[in-house]
């Protein structure tokens, strides 16, 4: 073990026994990114959040495990990637685990076993669970500095069910029964807004309304002074939700089917893109429009983007003597943003893209799609948990410096290098000391990280 770079943590209290420490026993850990999280969690208060929203219906004179305990030592197990309750009956051993949560690490008493954890998910109703959402959203509201104008995705996301879980739904599209949460992120800083646990199937538009009234309700306590633009794919583009939008100083940018009547607008334009393409010797070319269009279902005429773009496919029929044939992709979104069609669909709304990145960040990398719980409120309870656990990790890698090449990593990635690392835990009398493995490739960089994330005040 290299002592040149041990990292000092503060005892929560100061024993007046002396411990005497086991090296060959329960006081070395193979989770040393543990510390990492613990300072992500002191600079966000994510967890403590959580565990002030979460209800405690316990006997006080029996508590053993205070809720923050709980709520922490859960997120923090899924940040290092152990996803499933069970894996609690060991971690809860784990000095550095008990030291995330604010236990000695030796001398503390165990965390919570996996009963305990499991009566933890399945304790809130359907309306406490709603709090634990709203208390994430306002953990957003207030950890983001806001510019004039904000842009939010919202997109779902298919997750299998594997029993009886109420919510599954059967999913054609996918060939079983599963569920389709339904993720926000914020563009600019890549953070969860709220993840929203529903059936697989379409939303529709009452549904999309709500959530996007009751979360532009919200962050407008928090962000008074800056403009809300949603985007999303032709899920979310619902006349309800447009409707809602503008009567509420709010923009939206939707992703909007084709239709006879749409094609016939552009059929002009798309004869002339033809021509140009014939010409020219590009592979693709492409161009833009834009033109107010009224749905027979809309109240109001609304703005149209189409792009349009032309290219050689493999003609199966063999109508061309060369096998290839012309063919015209077109697609629509539907705004209330200004600017050049040009500007508005491939710098706006195609950015869009990101947002299946953070969704696998979530669902792939923090095993979110794990919804084992039979009911539905505690699915969405372990959806907040997991959400905390995105914002630990997110909170550990803004914490990387700019030109370090994990800066930008997955999770997964971060997880491996930084967290997964083997660590030897001494408790003394008032300081416990991490010692890492000399042959640490990244122990430089856990020490930048760690001094660099903890809070500024005590």
């Amino acid at each position: 073990m290299n002592t040149d770079t041990l990292l000092p943590f503060d005892l929560p209290a100061v024993r007046r026994k002396k411990l005497t420490v086991d090296f060959e026993g329960g006081n070395q850990s193979s989770d040393a990114g543990l510390l990492l999280l613990r300072e992500a969690e002191r600079r966000l208060g994510v967890c403590r959040r959580l565990a002030d929203a979460m209800p405690d219906r316990r006997d006080p004179d029996r508590i053993l495990h205070e809720m923050f305990e709980l709520v922490m030592a859960r997120t923090s197990a899924i940040a290092c990637g152990y996803e499933d309750a069970i894996d609690h009956d060991r971690l809860r051993h784990d000095p550095l685990m008990k030291v995330a949560v604010g236990r000695h690490p030796q001398s503390g008493a165990p965390l919570a076993s996996q009963s305990t954890i499991s009566r933890l998910e399945n304790a809130p109703s359907k309306t406490e669970a709603a709090r634990l959402a709203v208390a994430l959203l306002d953990q957003f509201g207030t950890t983001v500095k806001p510019g004039r104008m904000e842009i939010l995705d919202i997109d779902d996301t298919f997750c299998a069910a594997h029993g009886g879980q109420q919510l599954a739904f059967w999913n054609a599209h996918y060939g079983e029964r599963g569920f389709a949460s339904m993720h926000i992120y914020h563009v600019a800083s890549c953070t969860p807004v709220a993840a929203i646990l529903r059936p697989a199937r379409t939303p529709n538009g009452t549904e999309v309304c709500t959530v996007i009234k009751h979360v532009t309700q919200r962050l407008r306590k928090h962000w008074p002074n800056t403009r809300i633009v949603w985007r999303g794919d032709s899920h979310y583009g619902r006349v309800e939700a447009m409707e809602w939008a503008e009567d509420n100083d709010t923009d939206y940018i939707f992703g909007l089917p084709g239709n006879a009547v749409l094609d016939a607008i552009v059929a002009k334009t798309a004869d002339d893109l033809r021509f140009h393409h014939a010409q020219s010797r590009q592979e693709k070319v492409r161009t833009f429009a834009s033109f107010t269009y009224r749905a027979s279902s809309w109240k109001r005429p609304r703005r149209v983007v189409a792009r349009l773009e032309c290219s050689l496919q493999p003609d199966d029929g063999g109508a061309t003597s060369t096998g290839m044939r012309q063919e015209v992709d077109i697609r629509y979104v539907v705004t209330s943003l200004k600017g050049s069609a040009q500007h508005l669909y491939e710098n706006v709304y195609c950015r869009r893209g990101q947002m299946e990145n953070l969704i696998k960040l979530h669902k792939a990398q923090l095993a979110s799609d794990r919804m084992s719980c039979h009911s539905a409120t505690a699915n969405q309870v372990r959806l907040a948990f997991h959400t905390a656990a995105f914002w630990l990790m997110h909170a550990v890698r803004a914490a990387i410096p700019q030109t370090d090449p994990l800066a930008t990593a997955e999770f997964a990635t971060i997880r491996e290098r930084l967290i997964k690392i083997g660590a030897r835990v001494i408790e003394h009398l008032a300081r416990i000391r991490i010692q890492l493995p000399t042959s640490c490739p990244q122990g430089a960089l856990f020490r930048t990280i760690a001094l660099g994330i903890m809070p500024s005040a005590p």
